[in-house]
């Protein structure tokens, strides 16, 4: 099958007509002068083509272009990828409270007294619910925030005469983005084992330590792991590399398994990064940007970066940038406030006494897919797992199926696919999180999808090797599109191919 799709949607410079407008311009206020002088060297375009649509016209036009894409508003999110969850709207109702949404990060700060008592309010909640002692709300993502945790993990080391302590221990499980932010802080990545329960290899991460003796700056570990399960060594492997002079990096992606039941600094961890863009519910992705605060316990306090949102002792706020240990600033401003924001008001709803229930639901969803899936697919370490199961399709290559296409028929049920071939030690792996925002109605009706595909893959393998069926843009050559992408629209030729179908 060699076919080539078109996207059949119009662009917006397609639907414009001339003399068509959607607003109206206010009159200009900007003193007339000459062009040079307003803008001395800079060469203006003659002509500025922009289309030109009646306002409803553009309303409808991004509305059927919205409509052509999933999310997590419109169905079931099973992706897992650290917790894809339902965003509530009385989040963005905070954001868009004006004294939130039109504030300027330069304004004095006496004007801007309740953004910053924000900000305080959510270093400390957050210190709380992880266990740390500080946070530092500036990262803009969780790879981000792994950057700044590791640059203060040499900081701390460096301060102590120890710089040259440049290696740092992974699982082979751990995320992609653990190895990368490692490597990019300047440090040597050594590979610790994962045994056949699906944990840590204390042993091997005993000789390890051993191997690399007075050189391991910290050990980065994901708790709950990648495939769902709490290290239950967790005190021994922290005892381990704290014994040998290393520091402990929490991979906080996971959290939504902990929140309000356990916190990783009571587990020996140093340092970590949480994910407010999943954890606490903001938007991510297409949706909005994304915010990764590192929490650190006393001894990296001095390190984090400026500023730190204070609190004086007449009650007013501020941003403190007296911090002579500070690694300097990561990030523009005081990073993404308004994702912040979000998470605050989230934290609010639940309160210190229901924070639990996010944790609580989550674990039981889970479980409750893994029981219950379990009889369709191998589960990939078959016990109580945390807030996503893990299951292995190997069994469907003699059907001529992978794991790719079972997700590419998930599409045509409704639903997005869950996440694929991680991680990369389960064969043929397919990772389901349900997250504690979804209906046993909901999660029942998914099972019964996937049920019915396994019985697809049986009886009508090609089924599910064309699927999607239904989606607005067929099956792609996932490699060729990675490889060739090209999303610029252009006046001529303008109508868009969609690389060859495989």
């Amino acid at each position: 099958m060699n076919e080539t799709l078109k996207v059949i949607e119009p662009t917006i410079f397609e639907l414009s007509r001339p003399g068509r407008t959607g607003t109206l311009m206010p009159e200009c206020d900007v003193p007339e002068r000459p062009t040079a002088e307003l803008l001395p060297g800079v060469a203006l375009r003659n002509e500025l083509p922009l289309p030109e649509l009646s306002e409803c016209e553009v309303m409808r036009h991004f509305v059927r272009i919205s409509s052509l894409n999933y999310n997590v508003d419109k169905g079931f999110y099973p992706l897992g990828s650290c917790t894809m969850k339902y965003n509530p709207k009385i989040n963005d109702q905070a954001v868009l409270m004006p004294g939130f949404s039109r504030v300027h990060p330069y304004q004095p700060e006496e004007t801007v007294q309740g953004s910053l008592e924000v900000l305080y309010r959510m270093q400390s909640d957050l210190a709380a619910i992880l266990g740390m002692d500080a946070v530092s709300l500036q990262p803009a993502a969780g790879a981000h925030g792994e950057q700044l945790g590791l640059a203060l993990i040499r900081a701390y080391h460096e301060h102590r005469g120890e710089g040259h302590r440049k290696t740092i221990l992974i699982p082979t499980a751990a995320h992609g983005t653990n190895p990368a932010s490692a490597a990019r802080t300047g440090y040597s990545v050594v590979d610790v084992n994962t045994n056949e329960r699906g944990l840590v290899d204390v042993a091997h991460l005993t000789a390890q330590l051993e191997k690399n003796a007075g050189k391991v700056a910290g050990f980065m570990l994901t708790n709950p792991n990648t495939v769902g399960l709490f290290e239950e060594d967790i005190e021994t492997i922290s005892s381990l590399v704290h014994g040998a002079g290393g520091l402990m990096y929490c991979d906080g992606a996971n959290m939504n398994a902990l929140v309000g039941t356990a916190r990783p600094g009571d587990m020996g961890f140093d340092v970590m990064h949480v994910n407010l863009h999943k954890t606490f519910s903001v938007p991510h992705g297409g949706g909005g940007p994304g915010s990764g605060p590192v929490g650190v316990k006393a001894i990296l306090e001095p390190f984090l970066p400026v500023p730190q949102a204070a609190k004086r002792d007449d009650g007013t706020f501020y941003l403190d940038y007296d911090r002579p240990l500070s690694i300097g600033k990561i990030a523009p401003f005081y990073g993404a406030f308004l994702a912040v924001v979000r998470a605050y008001a989230y934290i609010l709803h639940y309160g210190r006494e229901h924070l639990n229930e996010i944790s609580e639901n989550a674990v039981l969803n889970a479980n409750y897919l893994r029981v219950r899936l379990g009889e369709t697919f191998p589960v990939a370490y078959d016990r109580i797992c945390m807030h996503e199961c893990v299951f292995t399709l190997k069994d469907l290559k003699k059907h001529g199926v992978k794991a790719l296409d079972v997700a590419k028929r998930i599409i045509d049920y409704g639903y997005h696919p869950p996440t694929m071939y991680f991680p990369l030690i389960v064969p043929e792996c397919l990772m389901i999180e349900p997250t504690e925002t979804e209906s046993m109605d909901t999660i029942d009706r998914f099972i019964t999808a996937v049920e019915k595909i396994a019985l697809e893959a049986r009886d009508n393998p090609q089924l599910l090797l064309d699927a999607p069926h239904s989606a607005p843009v067929r099956r792609l050559d996932e490699v060729g599109a990675a490889k060739k992408l090209d999303l610029a629209w252009s006046p001529v030729g303008h109508s868009v191919d969609a690389v060859s179908v495989s």
